[in-house]
């Protein structure tokens, strides 16, 4: 469930966002994603992170909906500053947070492949293995969400973040 200020066109504390309710069509994906996402919460990407992760995937996606989700939990829950969200479009942040970003952002542009160079780079850039693992099951967890709001046509109630048309 959201916490009362992150339903954002409704009256009701905590409200569920409309991705559950569409994925509700199915409970065997909505269970997927729940267990998913509630097992790389306790992971060791902190939220700040994670919701930066998934600013990234959603514009490379073009994800309206996952997009304004994010930035809109990023900047509430995780407490993260607009010019960061803003920076996590193009899978760019402070320097610990961006080999992460550029990680997961490598992974998706080449459809999964990566080169044992650009591994030894996120390395010495000290993303640990569990981060790695991790940055990968973030991104899998990111193009479900994408993917399915995007086949679905999800209604964002959400505050809008419109992807940009530069990547």
């Amino acid at each position: 469930m959201l916490p009362p200020k992150l339903s954002p066109r409704s009256a009701t504390p905590g409200s569920v966002p409309n991705l559950a309710k569409v994925m509700a069509n199915s409970p065997a994906l909505v269970k997927g994603w729940l267990a998913l996402s509630g097992a790389l919460s306790e992971g060791v990407i902190p939220a700040p992170v994670r919701e930066r992760l998934a600013i990234a995937t959603a514009q490379y996606n073009n994800c309206e909906y996952c997009l304004s989700a994010h930035t809109c939990i990023g900047a509430h829950v995780a407490e993260v500053d607009a010019e960061e969200l803003e920076r996590a479009r193009d899978a760019e942040s402070g320097p610990h947070i961006a080999a992460p970003l550029a990680l997961s952002d490598t992974i998706a542009r080449g459809h999964g492949s990566t080169d044992e160079r650009q591994l030894k780079a996120r390395r010495a850039a000290g993303v640990a293995d569990a981060e790695m693992a991790e940055v990968t099951g973030n991104l899998g967890l990111n193009l479900l969400t994408n993917y399915f709001n995007l086949l679905a046509d999800t209604d964002n109630a959400w505050p809008v973040v419109t992807p940009c048309t530069h990547n």
